[in-house]
């Protein structure tokens, strides 16, 4: 049976004047009690032993209790506690030491210090509870929040370290000035909830972490919404993003699954992952993104699948020797380029569709920057469906494009690989081979080209095989400047121009056409004499002849010839 205690300021028939005589005596029958308190302000250090509820008999917020400086309520045992204000500064306002603590409707405001403190080995709870400047800390303790508020945490709003296990449900977490939540080898759900204002990574996972965040949503955060570092894991699912600097960031090896999550007008990115980080992206999107909507740099390998990418100024840019898998992803009306792949960066794209881009894809870099695009269609391009420059290397496997400028071009000493691709309706040409690139096709289909099917220019190297090129305006083929190659087993049909204009280094075998072929060598044009222009020497306004001069120099000595061959 619970023995029942009444605490009033005012006195009373069987009432203590404060809460301290009201636990002493509890703690002297030894049995579970109710401490009921009526409204007023106590300036009391509270430590409760045992099984003990505090709880205010008025509304929630009509018990005050409060110190100046130092701990408010410190627990050893089975304590709940129901509608009060704890408020305290520069301590750990509540502290639960052993035992199991329970706080509801309370409202907890620590001033330079920890609001709740659960301790190794205890479990707290907070329920429908406002915490203010404070934070929240879990050290390898169990706990549960639910529906509570957190509001302008001095650092952390809600900390879960050493081996901690939290679970955070349905709670409003705004103006921590650095994380919203921080699990820090430990585990931890964050459920249902909304947090604001943070001043760094809204959600955080670090030191191998395990995090779970279901339902959430996160807007107008100054750096991450969520972050996952130090080889943490865990999930993030149906979370919406907006207004944060990075959406989702995961490095140093961190590794979690990310599905159905929308990133909406982040200020850089959408989905970051550098340094070794990994991760899985499932049907998620990345709406109007600042730079890139998904970005791997600095060794990050991500595999997306299914993703949805609009709006914004670059798609999906792998650098710096990151790699990425890309699958059945979804890019429309960015202003910039689609897919990029630089410095040494590694990417599969496969089942892409881009439409209303300028570029669809870009690489640039040394022999290490590679791109393979698989069963791809890009549609509705500003300026080329395909840009492969520098020393990069690019494979394209059915891949269709169509209605732009130029399909695929290749330049420096860049490698294009081309097998059972079509490129058609494009105002500029096919394909162009420029520089010293090699060009290698099969099965390359160009249809509709307002201007040339194939072009090689400069010394590039364009070997063609199996492949045809269907009523282009200019011809199907031009071979210009030093350029070189190969038709084998290729047709040009169509109405009107050449079948191939060449500059005869170009082997022309099996090829099958009803027009012209053309070769038109070009003879190097001859350099021009040498003429300088020196605007510091002497004027002659008359021919001269069978001098010397020097100027510009610090000492000069003058010999002159005379007719006997001495010279003065």
């Amino acid at each position: 049976m619970v023995a029942r205690y009444l605490v009033s300021p005012h006195g009373g028939r069987r009432a203590h004047p404060d809460i301290t005589s009201a636990l002493a005596a509890a703690a002297g029958r030894g049995r579970a009690a109710l401490i009921e308190i009526a409204p007023g302000r106590y300036e009391e250090a509270l430590t409760v032993h045992g099984e003990v509820q505090l709880a205010a008999l008025g509304d929630p917020g009509s018990v005050v209790v409060s110190r100046p400086r130092g701990a408010v309520l410190d627990t050893l045992g089975s304590v709940r506690v129901h509608g009060l204000v704890l408020i305290g500064r520069d301590a750990d306002v509540v502290g639960c030491h052993a035992g199991t603590l329970t706080l509801e409707h309370a409202e907890i405001r620590a001033h330079n210090g920890v609001s709740v403190h659960a301790r190794p080995n205890t479990s707290v709870t907070l329920r429908d509870s406002t915490i203010l400047h404070g934070r929240a800390l879990f050290s390898g303790s169990g706990g549960l929040v639910e529906r509570c508020r957190f509001a302008d945490a001095a650092d952390n709003a809600i900390a879960v370290i050493e081996g901690a296990h939290v679970s955070v449900r349905d709670s409003r977490i705004g103006g921590s000035m650095i994380h919203g939540v921080r699990v820090s080898g430990a585990r931890a759900q964050v459920t249902g909830c909304e947090l604001t204002g943070t001043g760094r990574a809204a959600i955080m996972a670090d030191s191998q972490a395990e995090l779970t965040v279901t339902g959430c949503t996160i807007n107008a955060v100054h750096a991450e919404a969520i972050m996952f570092v130090e080889q943490s894991r865990g999930s993030v699912a149906g979370t919406r993003v907006s207004d944060a600097q990075h959406g989702i960031a995961v490095a140093s090896g961190a590794d979690p699954v990310v599905r159905t999550c929308v990133f909406t007008e982040c200020r850089d990115t959408g989905i970051n992952i550098q340094t070794s980080g990994r991760g899985r992206f499932e049907d998620c999107e990345v709406n109007a993104a600042g730079n890139v909507a998904v970005f791997s740099t600095k060794g990050g390998a991500p595999a997306v699948d299914g993703c949805r990418i609009s709006g914004g100024n670059v798609g999906i840019a792998v650098t710096d020797a990151a790699r990425g898998r890309f699958t059945r992803v979804e890019i429309s009306d960015l202003t910039s380029v689609a897919l990029r792949v630089r410095d040494e960066g590694k990417a599969v794209f496969e089942h892409v569709r881009v439409a209303g881009c300028p570029s669809i894809l870009e690489t640039r870099g040394n022999g290490g920057t590679t791109a393979d695009v698989t069963d791809s269609r890009f549609h509705d391009f500003g300026m080329s469906a395909v840009e492969v420059l520098g020393q990069s290397r690019v494979t394209l496997r059915s891949v269709v494009a169509e209605r732009g400028p130029l399909g695929f071009g290749v330049g420096d000493d860049a490698q294009l690989f081309v097998h059972d691709c079509e490129v058609s309706a494009v105002s500029a040409g096919g394909v162009i081979g420029f520089g010293r690139s090699r060009l290698v096709a099969r099965n390359l289909t160009v249809n509709g080209s307002e201007a040339f099917g194939l072009y090689g220019t400069d010394s590039a190297r364009l070997d063609v095989v199996n492949s045809g090129f269907v009523d282009c305006a200019a011809g199907g083929a031009h071979f210009d400047g030093t350029s070189s190659g190969r038709l084998v087993d290729c047709t040009v049909t169509g109405t009107q121009g050449v079948a191939v204009q060449h500059n005869g280094r170009v082997d022309l075998g099996s090829l099958r056409t009803s027009l012209p072929v053309v070769e038109k060598i070009t003879q190097p044009i001859a350099s021009p004499p040498t003429i300088v222009n020196n605007y510091d020497g002497p004027v002659f306004n008359a021919p001269v002849q069978g001098i010397q001069l020097a100027w510009n120099n610090i000492n000069a000595i003058q010999q002159q010839a005379n007719e006997d061959g001495s010279h003065a």
